[in-house]
């Protein structure tokens, strides 16, 4: 059974929207000018403005310490902002607190899971948390959904760390919520099993249900995303579309290798920026993909290869990864 049988319908099932009359277009999430002060002084958010849209999957990464998830506990209810405002499908999580969180699944970082209660218990347990009545169907579909169907009745200190990282996403999806928060999901997860886990989070979101991720492993936000931000000490210093994120910040290189081996590069080829590599076998160029329909200069340097006799047998380009992106965008804000 596919997973969109398993959870339909997952999203917006037991939810209206705030006075029945916002539509797909209002944002999920509304975070005005949020700031988190300490008493003793410490500034964990500054600040803050951030719109989530409805049904996207949206990527926050930032170094340790840098208010990952003190900006997801504040927009939960858990935490409580110094300054600003939060709405969650239009509902002030302040004022309209009950609302609010009952549209949340949050999937915290710790594991938590209670040792000696089952998997059923636990899972069902949380659903009665948010006043929901017993729905056994919908948490069969959950369990089943995340392949724990046959471990309901295993205690869960008998389960391994994937698995209890399942259960927690189990116990976040029992009252049906319209926006899941999955504060590092897969942090001690195998690959193979995060793998497994994100099929789980695309099959969410392709019910509607809104998806915020904080992650380590900037492949997955890379992989899953649709837009990311980043936050750098409180601040959220940049969100962008993924795409969009990759093509005006990332770089391209262009590896040339060479037909004869050099000792340097000739002099001709200078205002190039070319770096021999391969023991002279290779000339590396590197270029601004901001500048790839204004001419990069391709079409220039190869003129000069063959004025110059140097011959290329074969070529290839590569792209900035998202995490290059990422430590790059750390660095300069330092």
């Amino acid at each position: 059974m596919t997973l969109s049988a398993n959870l339909a319908p997952i999203a917006m099932a037991e939810h209206g929207t705030a006075g029945g009359d916002i539509g797909a277009g209002t944002p999920m999430i509304q975070v005005e000018r949020l700031s988190k002060a300490y008493g003793d002084g410490f500034q964990a958010l500054k600040e803050v403005d951030l719109t989530i849209r409805r049904g996207e999957i949206f990527a926050l990464l930032g170094p340790n310490g840098a208010g990952k998830t003190t900006l997801i506990s504040v927009i939960c209810g858990l935490v409580n902002a110094t300054s600003g405002s939060v709405k969650v499908d239009g509902f002030d999580n302040v004022t309209q607190y009950r609302e609010a969180r009952e549209r949340i699944g949050l999937v915290p970082q710790e594991l938590t899971n209670e040792a000696f209660t089952t998997v059923w218990d636990t899972v069902s347990f949380s659903r009665g948390l948010f006043g929901k009545p017993k729905d056994p169907a919908h948490i069969e579909n959950v369990l089943r959904a995340l392949t724990l169907w046959d471990k309901r009745d295993n205690r869960l200190l008998e389960l391994s760390g994937g698995m209890k990282r399942r259960v927690l996403i189990a116990k976040a999806l029992s009252h049906k919520p319209q926006v899941l928060f999955l504060d590092e999901p897969t942090a001690g997860v195998d690959v193979e099993l995060r793998r497994e886990m994100w099929e789980v989070v695309r099959g969410l979101r392709d019910q509607g249900v809104t998806i915020i991720l904080t992650t380590h492993y900037i492949e997955e936000a890379e992989e899953m995303a649709d837009r990311i931000g980043v936050i750098r000490r409180g601040e959220l210093v940049l969100v962008e579309e993924k795409s969009t994120l990759m093509r005006q910040l990332g770089r391209k290189e262009l590896t040339l290798h060479l037909a004869t081996p050099l000792d340097a590069v000739p002099a001709a080829l200078a205002g190039h920026d070319l770096v021999l590599t391969e023991e002279g076998h290779a000339l590396v160029y590197t270029y601004d993909v901001t500048h790839l329909d204004e001419g990069t200069g391709i079409a220039g340097l190869l003129a000069d290869l063959e004025a110059t006799g140097i011959r290329v047998k074969d070529l290839h380009t590569r792209q900035s990864s998202l995490e290059e992106i990422f430590v790059n965008l750390v660095r300069e804000r330092t």
